[in-house]
């Protein structure tokens, strides 16, 4: 099946109020090309060089979204043009972002990454760390950084409840951050769900899913 006719097939099962980005990760500029031909705007990738390689040659009105893992280090390279960074797990980093972004004169979206699966390999913030991140005064001093919600990711397993109860527990902690809501924490989006489980991450209350390989088919990773 084409990726206009995998695109077409997810877009009419999911609801208006949830994003699809199309994870574009390790696929050629034509894949990501034909992708957006077909109507999709937002893309997600994991490496900031890729990211960037696709940027300077495709067009203009895409929505790129840092979903990956993120090296402070490498920020710099994408601060002009990143639309949502996803997964944001530690003050040092929000501080880089907004280091890097008042270069640009512009205020970068993140949201906070949440650790909800049982692996050891997942990253991201437990909820009592995120609660103290949102409360800090050293929050305040971002001026360029806008934190716009929450991602996270379930544990890889074929136990759908294991699933479900990882997504609602993030939904819960999602609904209770408006009392941080500020100049710069405003949280409406809520960033689960991925080829696997994004049906279930919808039902749960995801307003984002991040898609792959139900897209443009299995990786090459060569």
């Amino acid at each position: 099946m084409s990726i206009k006719n995998n695109l077409n097939n997810i877009t009419r099962t999911i609801p208006e109020n949830v994003t699809l980005i199309a994870v574009s990760k390790t696929q050629p500029a034509a894949s990501v090309l034909e992708a957006y031909q077909a109507g999709q705007r937002a893309f997600g990738e994991n490496k900031i060089q890729e990211m960037v390689e696709k940027f300077d040659i495709l067009p203009k009105d895409i929505e790129w979204h840092m979903i990956g893992h993120l090296q402070s280090n490498k920020v710099k390279y994408m601060a002009h043009f990143v639309h949502l960074i996803h997964g944001v797990d530690s003050f040092k980093t929000l501080q880089e972002i907004n280091k890097q972004a008042l270069k640009h004169n512009r205020s970068i979206n993140c949201l906070l990454e949440i650790k909800i699966a049982s692996e050891a390999t997942k990253f991201g913030l437990s909820f009592a760390e995120a609660e103290e991140l949102l409360k800090s005064e050293e929050l305040k001093s971002l001026k360029n950084i806008n934190i716009a919600g929450l991602m996270g990711m379930a544990s890889f397993t074929d136990g759908q409840e294991i699933i479900r109860g990882e997504f609602k527990s993030l939904k819960y902690f999602f609904d209770s951050l408006q009392k941080y809501k500020s100049f710069n924490v405003n949280p409406a989006i809520l960033s689960m769900g991925m080829s696997g489980d994004y049906e279930i991450a919808i039902e749960e209350g995801s307003t984002m899913i991040r898609v792959g390989s139900a897209i443009f088919g299995l990786r090459n990773y060569n």
